[in-house]
């Protein structure tokens, strides 16, 4: 099912579990992308191989209150980013403190190749946002919330374009590091 198309990129849910190892395969390429400068390689290996393996995008798939989005390079074509969407409660206590309308969406994983940031005005970022949020309101979610590095400034810019608005703090543990994150929501 094609939630987005365009002349340069289309945006699918994805419901075919063979799809995984391609979805793993660009989360493996892109995490790294997002981490803080200081973040270990080791830390960064160890999240990819305990969250992001093709087994933990099966589950995703399987699972229906996840949504597995991808954005490909036309249709059809290779896959060049992807969003992981929960449609549940969170289970942060500071996330739950400041993002306080039921029902909820979060916005988990969103990252594109660096190669595909945009062409001829078409960006997979927009794409997997707006195909995020629609998954949300398909579901009867009255907000989108996602957690960002407060370090990745370039991802919040992204994100305030996108109307979403800071409304806390969290925090992330990322191997043997606490990451802090800011808290983002979108009301739909």
């Amino acid at each position: 099912m094609t939630d987005v198309d365009d002349t340069a990129f289309a945006v699918e849910l994805v419901t075919d579990p063979a799809a995984a190892a391609a979805v793993a395969e660009v989360a493996a390429r892109t995490f790294p992308l997002a981490c803080p400068p200081h973040a270990t390689p080791d830390d960064i290996s160890g999240f990819i191989e305990n969250s992001l393996r093709e087994n933990n995008f099966r589950e995703h798939i399987a699972e229906p209150q996840t949504d597995v989005l991808v954005a490909r390079d036309g249709v059809g074509g290779p896959i060049v980013g992807y969003a992981l969407v929960f449609h549940r409660e969170p289970t942060d206590p500071d996330v739950c403190a400041v993002v306080i309308e039921r029902p909820v969406t979060e916005v988990s994983k969103l990252y594109v190749l660096p190669d595909h940031h945009s062409r001829q005005g078409a960006s997979p970022s927009r794409l997997l946002m707006a195909a995020a949020v629609e998954r949300a309101r398909s579901h009867g979610s009255s907000v989108v919330w996602l957690g960002v590095n407060q370090q990745n400034v370039r991802a919040q810019r992204f994100y305030a374009k996108m109307d979403f608005a800071r409304v806390g703090e969290k925090t992330f543990t990322l191997g043997g590091s606490t990451e802090h994150d800011f808290v983002l929501a979108r009301k739909l």
